[in-house]
């Protein structure tokens, strides 16, 4: 989905694209489950410490690649990769350094709180702001774009409370596996449920601004 941001940049293909986004977190799910390989092939990541350590080095450098890699192609960050990134970086540091993985699983948690807390907050004074991020990518009314960004707002928050409820109450296994195969699809349900709203509050596009 073409955003504001990406208007006249070069364009990543939706595959790429996808595996910039997931390849972070298949790299996280795979070190977690094999830390204990890995440590013996590279004996190097022993110094992390256990498999969730080790995971969360490989992820903090398969993110910080990811992020590269985009700025390579595109010369732009995206805001939600970008934020989402640093976070990463911070808490996995923290993670590493404290020896203590409670950072790296809040990471979600603060991630999607502050996202639910920017969209809800800029409706609190009238701003929808996904109207701002999206609307290269279509159009919809004002009514539209209210709705849809209450919709991701409350949304964003309900990631973070099921966050907290499965690494709190749920192995640091079960808890990998969920943040890779859980959350992801449950994040492309709610995206192809908004499709009816899309499509209810679309309006044309102007003429100088379709594309031959």
């Amino acid at each position: 989905m073409e955003t504001l941001e990406d208007a006249g940049k070069p364009k990543v293909s939706p595959a790429l694209k996808l595996l910039l986004e997931l390849g972070p977190l298949v790299v996280f799910f795979f070190a977690n489950s094999k830390g204990e390989w890995l440590a013996g092939k590279f004996p190097a990541l022993t110094e992390l410490g256990g498999p969730i350590f080790i995971a969360t080095g490989l992820f903090m450098a398969a993110t910080a690649t990811a992020l590269i890699v985009s700025w390579a192609l595109t010369r732009t960050l995206p805001m939600m990769p970008l934020v989402s990134g640093i976070v990463v970086f911070v808490f996995g540091a923290l993670t590493l350094y404290l020896q203590n993985d409670a950072f790296i699983k809040m990471k979600p948690t603060i991630v999607n709180t502050l996202f639910g807390a920017i969209l809800l907050g800029g409706l609190a004074f009238g701003k929808p702001l996904l109207g701002y991020v999206f609307n290269a990518a279509f159009r919809l009314t004002e009514e539209g774009w209210r709705r849809l960004t209450l919709r991701w707002g409350l949304f964003f928050l309900v990631l973070a409370i099921l966050n907290e409820v499965v690494w709190r109450s749920f192995s640091t296994d079960f808890w990998v596996a969920f943040k890779v195969w859980g959350t992801m699809p449950i994040t492309i349900l709610f995206t192809l449920a908004q499709m009816p709203l899309i499509m209810k509050y679309s309006v044309e596009q102007p003429e100088e601004g379709r594309t031959p």
